[in-house]
């Protein structure tokens, strides 16, 4: 698993620059804990109530029965409480990624991998409308430029694990090949789920079913390229 990342490891942007992501300190009593979680429960709740602009630390105080030092004692500021939520919210998404990011599935045919890497999208996008304030979640990493470094980090380390299971299956393609292939099909992946979360008047099976033929377009053309490279070892 690639090295754990924080937000301080990305170069900081006129968007990012000041903005601190991480908590102050970590809970460790049992109320302590019960009072980050009445704060993530809050503010996931008033995310699709007020939207990312309105909510505030102070909204969130108020609907968690806390007092902004209570709050402050843990997290700096709204986006910090914003990038745990995402950070858990992707963890729950990667989770299946990682089930299905094994040589087998790099190695199926162009249909079964199609069909399985559609049936990972939708049950990602399900794990996603489950959770509460999903798709407001989901809208935040991707329009709150200093929530960017939650995203990549998360998209970093399921690249890393398409990399491993495909260089196993197929070891002579260019492992910077395959990382960029392996890269924009993630990126492609979360882009059709935010559309989906933007547009609700689009048909999940239909994104899925576009968004899984793209990608397995590109994975059968790096197979054909091992199996051009083996066939010119072979002739010289």
């Amino acid at each position: 698993m690639p090295r754990k990342t924080k937000a301080s490891d990305y170069p900081p942007t006129p968007a990012t620059a000041g903005v601190e992501l991480d908590r102050k300190r970590a809970p460790t009593q049992t109320r302590a804990l019960e009072t980050c979680e009445r704060i993530l429960d809050a503010a996931a709740n008033l995310l699709g109530e007020v939207g990312i602009e309105r909510l505030s630390t102070n909204l969130i105080c108020e609907r968690a029965g806390l007092s902004p030092p209570a709050l402050y004692r843990y997290y700096p500021n709204k986006y910090a409480v914003l990038a745990e939520l995402g950070a858990r919210l992707m963890m729950s998404q990667n989770e299946l990624l990682e089930t299905w990011s094994t040589p087998a599935t790099m190695k199926l045919p162009a249909a079964r991998f199609e069909e399985r890497l559609r049936q990972l999208f939708l049950d990602t996008l399900a794990v996603t409308r489950k959770a509460v304030a999903g798709e407001w979640i989901t809208r935040a990493l991707r329009a709150v430029p200093s929530l960017a470094p939650v995203r990549i980090e998360s998209h970093e380390h399921v690249t890393g694990l398409l990399v491993a299971a495909f260089a196993v299956a197929w070891p002579a393609v260019p492992q910077a090949r395959v990382r960029l292939v392996s890269r924009l099909a993630i990126e492609v992946m979360y882009s059709a789920q935010e559309l989906l979360v933007d547009d609700a008047a689009l048909d999940a099976e239909e994104v899925a079913a576009v968004m899984s033929h793209m990608v397995t377009t590109q994975v059968v053309q790096l197979r054909r390229e091992t199996a051009a490279s083996q066939s010119r070892v072979k002739d010289s």
